[in-house]
């Protein structure tokens, strides 16, 4: 499907994320209203180890409630069983049929995921070299995996996930994360303010995925800004519309009305600036409603962005094919 300008369609996501909110059901009613708005995904953050929702357990609680968005709960990478964080969401990509992604975070995240990506190219066992997601296409796989931040040997722990491997997101804002993106990363997400450092951004990383021996194309950069659309239609505030949004200790932040907003987003897209975009509601309830029934449904009546889902999986919805039985880090089968 493209657009009318002959791009691909817009990708968009949502965060859910609830302040002081650890009731898993109370993330249901968001997730169904960014389904009805056919968006891509939902992402939620990781509170391990600090009072708040367990992303993990509250996004396979939220599998149950919605049949087709896609569900990408972050996971600390200071977690000390990764192993097992790697279980949990082949796990929840299983009961979703095939839904599930996952965005590492935590203060050394980075620096980890790197690491566990340049061991496992080079002595993770069979299928289990992909994203630590492997196994043969239909049947189990066996852990037995050994390198510096941890080792891992067992029996087979469960079918290889529908997707082959959840979707992977990675912030590529920084550049050792862009390396990290281009190489094996399914979304980049970008916190830049205007569509020319975008662009150039996207570029890069586009590069950079070729150079590493994956095709450009099985990378979605995806813009990722807060946007506060208030209580009523407005004008974007100065430095906010247009170009792009404004730069906050936060990051990125547009503050303005759901029409301002299409038309950043619009601009940005037609301008191969971006993919798409992950916003983040300043005010949870408020603006998610605000997005998926103004900006999302103008969006969609411009032909920019689908009104219905055409595949059941999140790669479908991303428009990236399922990896096949033994991928590579390195390799990018995305």
């Amino acid at each position: 499907m493209t657009a009318p300008h002959g791009r691909g369609l817009l990708h968009l996501a949502a965060a859910v994320d609830q302040r002081g909110s650890s009731d898993a059901a109370a993330y249901v009613e968001p997730a169904q209203l960014a389904e009805r708005g056919a968006l891509d995904f939902v992402t939620l953050g990781d509170t391990f180890a600090r009072p708040g929702p367990d992303a993990l357990g509250v996004l396979a609680g939220v599998a149950s409630a919605t049949r087709r968005i896609g569900l990408v709960p972050t996971v600390s990478g200071a977690r000390p069983e990764s192993c097992h964080v790697q279980e949990a969401v082949a796990t929840l990509d299983r009961i979703s049929r095939g839904r599930a992604g996952w965005r590492s975070g935590g203060p050394t995240a980075e620096d980890e995921a790197r690491s566990r990506a340049d061991e496992e190219g080079g002595t993770g066992t069979g299928d289990r070299a992909a994203d630590g997601f492997g196994g043969t296409r239909d049947g189990p796989y066996r852990v037995d995996y050994r390198g510096s931040t941890f080792s891992v040997t067992g029996a087979p722990i469960g079918p290889r996930p529908p997707q082959g491997h959840p979707v992977r997101v990675v912030d590529a804002t920084g550049s050792s994360d862009r390396r990290t993106a281009a190489r094996c990363a399914d979304v980049a997400l970008l916190r830049v303010t205007g569509p020319a450092q975008a662009r150039a951004l996207r570029a890069e990383l586009r590069d950079a995925a070729a150079e590493s021996g994956r095709a450009p194309d099985t990378l979605r950069v995806l813009g990722a800004l807060t946007v506060d659309l208030g209580d009523g239609e407005r004008a974007a505030e100065p430095g906010h519309g247009g170009g792009g949004p404004r730069n906050t200790p936060q990051g990125p932040l547009y503050r303005g009305g759901p029409v301002g907003l299409a038309e950043l987003i619009t601009v940005w897209h037609e301008s191969e600036a971006v993919d798409g975009f992950h916003l983040t509601p300043a005010e949870p309830h408020r603006d998610l409603e605000r997005l998926v029934n103004g900006t999302v449904a103008l969006l969609q009546h411009r032909g920019l962005f689908r009104t219905f889902y055409p595949g059941s999986t999140l790669r479908e919805h991303l428009r990236l094919a399922r990896p096949a039985g033994r991928a590579a880090v390195t390799g990018g089968a995305s």
